[in-house]
Formats: C-alpha cells, structure tokens, sequence
C-alpha cells in the first residue's frame, strides 16, 4: 500500500470550463475536479486561480496535482505521477517544459542520458502540470497572496522554491503537451508553445533515474543559440547569460569554422532557424561530452524527440505552425547531426591549447569585476581570449599588470555621464601610462541594473504592468547592450586607442516612447500610459540642470554595436526575471 496519495485540480476560467470539463471527464474518476477562477471579472490573473487550486488538497492526500485546462495527459500520466512521488516524495515536480526553455533544454540533456527527470535550472518553475507535497503548496499559497500582483505564478513558484531550498525536477519526457487554443492570460504573443518531449504513450520506467548538476544550458529561442552558464565558486548560485557562439569560442572552437551539417537540407529551411539549430545542437554535444557524460547518446524516443524541437521551439516566436511543420524534418536531421559533431570536437579539444588574445603574457586587471556585471564582463573577456583577473583598491598594488579595466565610473550618475576607464599600465610600477573613458550611454543587458530608463521599462513589462513615461518624455536614450561593451573593450584591448574619449552606443538616440514600444515588442505588449511630468521643485528663475553633455562623438576605430536591440530586450528580460530579482526590493 503506497504512503502517499494525489489529489489533483483543473484550473480554468468560466470562458474555458468547457475544456476544463473535458480535461477533468479525460482522468481517472476523482483523480482531477474542476477549480475555477475566483474572481472572473477581474483582471486575468493566472496566479489568483493557481492559489485556488493548491488550497483544494482533499483532506488525507499527501500532494497536489495542478494541470491547467489547455492540456493533452498522457495515456500513463496517473501512474507516472505515483511513481515519481514515490521516488521523490519532499520534491516539486514539473510535467511539462516548452520547447524553447531552459528548463526545456536540460530535459534534452536528460533525453541524450537515457534519465527520467532533470534538476530544474535557473528559470521560471513550469507550473501548466505540476505536483507538490501539501506541505510545499500550502506554504506556496501563503507566498503568493502576499504577492498577487507582482509576479506570474511561474517566477513566483521558482522563487519560492529556490528560497525555501526545495528541490525541483523536470520530467523527461513531459507528461502533457499544450494544445494551445488562445491565451486568456496573455501568453498568445509567445507564438505555439509545444513540450520539448511528449510521446502519448509513454510508459513507466526507472523514475528513480535522474540527471542533476546541470552547468551549462544551451538552447535556442527567438531566433538566437543561447547559454546560460552557472558561475562557480562561493556565495548563492548565479548564472550567466551568453551566446553559444561566445561559450563555443571561449572553450576553444572557432565558430567560424564550423560547417553546419546536412547542407543539401538548408536550401529548403531558412538560414535563421539552420543556424540557430545547429549552434545549439553543437553546443549541447560539446557539454555533454565535456561533462564526462560520454560519448554516446541515449537511443529512446525520448532523445530522438527532444533533438527535434529543437529547431521548431527556436523559431516559433515569428513563425506558424504550419510553416514549423514543414521545417521539422530538416531541422531534426540538422540538429542530430549538431549534437554528434559537438561530441566529436569535444573529444579533440581537451587536448588542444586555448587560444591568447594580446599576447600569452598579457595581464588585465578588472576593477568593479566583483558585481553582477563585473562577472558578465569578466567572462566575456576571458571567452575572447584574454587573461583577465577581478582587482579590487583594497589590493593596493597593480604592479605586475599590464592593462586595468575600471568599471567604477559606470555608477557616475545618468546614462550621459556613465562610462568605463582603460589604463595602459607600467608592469613594473604600476603606474599609468595612457588613459581611454568609453561612454556607455544607457547600458542595458544581462547584468544591468533595473534601476535605469531602460530597466524601469523592462521591468514594469515583465511583471505586466503599464510602461509609464512622463509628458514631456525627455532626451531620447543612447542604448548599450552589455555584449557590446564586452567586444568594445575586447577591441580596445587588441588595438588600444590613442588616448581619448569614445562613444560606444550608436550616436543616434532612441526616442524615449520609441523604446517603450519596442519593449512591448520584445518583453510583454503592455499598454505604455503617459503622465505628466513632476514640477520643478528649483525656483523660477534658476536654468532647470540639465542632462550631462555626451563626450565629443570620438569612435572606436572599426568597431560599432552589433546588438540587435529586440533580442537585446529580450535578454534583459530574462536575466532581470530569473537573476536580477533577487536583488530586487518585493
């Protein structure tokens, strides 16, 4: 006789009861009711309707079941979910993943291994199909009716779970898929949102069998071949945003050399969805084999599938199902083939030496390197192949160095005045020998602060309220992607300038409801409200200060920002919702 048992909720809306019905009639008798949304005519609140559904565990069950009402159930879901909690009893577990997360990405590894479930990483918690001990859903419950407005239940439940240091797990493969019939809660922006893996008929297996510990995460979303990468040693566990391409060329792969497989296929599959694909399929072989998981890979549906979407969740924000469809193929075979060439160029790397940029012997020193951005920045650079080392003034020497990078002067008041300083150093002394200050204008980016113009805008978007600007809106803003300022300081490093200010950001602004706008497009479409702006507390006759002068329009010679500012956003977004808001004020 098992010790536990599931009791299970359909969360719906009056204007979906139906399907919630459906869903509930699909399930073994009793096994799901119907919990409705407690105040329908109110704003569109999937979090309000979730904590409805955690606070109705029958009496006597051990955990909570929650599937929202859009969902397709695996012909075995019931008895995989009894035999997951049977396996891991004090664990949130997640049924489903999409295909172009994080959380979806380390599912794949998990497929490539031949396991059941996969530590969830730093990203929301995926809460469509979810079960949690009733201890962890009543606690959940008192969490988010604190925070109603602030969050969607998503972030809030990885919130939660990460600050109560309960362990979460990703199915593989997924126990339901979404059927995606329009989004009350707003969602419908995001394009199709299909399961990274779901096989209908899948059976019980080893439950038991899980992959944790996962490090790196590549995975391919809005077009771009992305990495999230844990950052090692003391203190709370952060992650790094990158490119694959970045993390690719700071292990010691040119990803100029690279030859994307199964070339006869491309000419059928936009270039766009081609590369992405196989940059990330590539990355994931070369981390599966770096992280001594083998050489092989598992031969279960499961691994087969989870390489397929790869390509499709990739592209799905900007394409239609029906053009995803024709592309699946082709994008299967490529990314296949992605993930066994990586493998092989792991094998040849781990003996092949890294590449030096400024020559083996040059020392770079960081000041500033012990912030979120200093990390950022700071890996940026040693991916581009320089030896760089965080310093702090507490040191009190430079001696031995031959450049120091000082990122101090980033926090010199608004985005006019913001700028970093390199100094040419004398090895032996210490002493300067040039100076450079590069002007930043409004930097943005992983790493960033949302305390900025560009922050306030993206965090307002990310937690779905309005964008306000004030009437009238002010200077247009000089925006700097974090990755453009790490390749600026890579060029001045390899080709320093002649002692000088610079202007990184492109010398045209950006009109300041321009930028709303284009954070609705890449974040969330918020409604952008306008006020009127405060008075001014000066007296009368006293000139209003005005914002600092930019530096003379100096430009780094053959070097420009490459950041395409919709993925910039996007970006931005992402590490403000899964990173930044630890640091954050409730």
């Amino acid at each position: 006789m098992t010790r536990y048992r599931i009791s299970g909720a359909v969360m719906t809306h009056p204007k979906r009861l139906p399907a919630a019905e459906r869903l509930a009639a699909s399930a073994p008798p009793g096994a799901l009711k119907v919990v409705m949304d407690p105040d329908p005519a109110g704003k569109p609140s999937v979090l309000r309707t979730a904590l409805a559904a955690w606070s109705s565990i029958e009496e006597g069950a051990t955990h909570q079941l929650v599937v929202q009402d859009d969902m397709i159930l695996s012909d075995a879901f019931f008895e995989r979910a009894r035999a997951a909690v049977e396996e891991m009893p004090d664990a949130a577990l997640a049924l489903f993943a999409l295909w172009d997360s994080r959380n979806g990405a380390a599912v794949r590894f998990g497929a490539m291994a031949g396991v059941r479930w996969v530590g969830a990483v730093n990203e929301y918690f995926p809460c469509v199909a979810i079960i949690l001990p009733r201890r962890v859903a009543a606690g959940f419950v008192e969490y988010g009716r604190r925070r109603l407005d602030a969050w969607p239940d998503d972030i809030l439940m990885y919130q939660y779970l990460r600050a109560n240091r309960i362990p979460g797990y990703v199915s593989v493969p997924s126990f339901a898929e979404h059927e995606d019939h329009g989004s009350i809660s707003g969602n419908a922006f995001r394009g199709p949102r299909r399961s990274v893996c779901f096989l209908p008929d899948d059976r019980p297996g080893d439950e038991g069998s899980r992959l944790e510990g996962l490090r790196v995460i590549p995975f391919f979303k809005h077009g771009v071949a992305q990495c999230t990468v844990r950052v090692e040693g003391p203190g709370p566990e952060r992650w790094l945003h990158l490119e694959c391409e970045d993390y690719l060329e700071g292990s010691g792969i040119r990803v100029g050399s690279l030859e994307p497989a199964k070339s006869g296929l491309t000419e059928a599959v936009d270039q766009e969805a081609v590369r992405g694909t196989w940059l990330t399929a590539f990355t994931m072989g070369f981390v599966h084999r770096r992280e001594g998981r083998g050489t092989d890979l598992s031969q279960t549906p499961a691994c087969a599938e989870a390489l397929a979407t790869i390509g499709p969740g990739g592209v799905s924000h900007h394409r239609s199902e029906e053009r995803i469809a024709e592309m699946r193929e082709s994008l299967a075979e490529i990314a296949r083939a992605g993930v066994e060439a990586g493998i092989e160029a792991a094998g040849r790397s781990l003996t092949a030496a890294r590449p030096t940029r400024g020559g083996p012997d040059h020392e770079i020193g960081l000041l500033g390197g012990a912030t979120l951005l200093g990390e950022h920045i700071l890996r940026g650079l040693a991916d581009r192949g320089h030896r760089v080392t965080a310093v702090t003034t507490s040191d009190g020497r430079l001696d031995g160095l031959d450049t120091l990078i000082d990122l101090r002067p980033l926090g010199a008041g608004d985005g006019a005045g913001a700028h970093v300083v390199v100094r040419s150093l004398d090895r032996v002394t210490g002493t300067g020998r040039s100076r450079t200050a590069l002007y930043t204008g409004d930097l943005y980016g992983p790493g960033c602060s949302l305390d900025s113009p560009i922050g306030r805008m993206v965090w307002s978007a990310l937690r779905s309220h309005p964008v306000v600007l004030t009437d009238p809106p002010g200077e247009g803003l000089r925006p700097l992607h974090t990755t453009d300022l790490i390749a600026a300081l890579s060029h001045a490093l390899r080709t320093p300038p002649a002692p000088r200010s610079l202007l990184l950001p492109d010398p045209d602004p950006v009109g300041v409801r321009e930028l709303a706008e284009k954070v609705r497009a890449a974040v969330r479409p918020v409604p952008v409200e306008t006020v009127d702006a405060p008075p001014a507390t000066r007296p009368p006759s006293a000139p209003l200060p005005a914002r600092a002068p930019a530096p003379a329009p100096g430009r780094p010679a053959e070097w420009k920002p490459s950041m395409d500012l919709h993925h910039g956003l996007h970006t931005f977004a992402q590490w403000l919702a899964y990173e930044g808001i630890r640091y954050a004020s409730e």
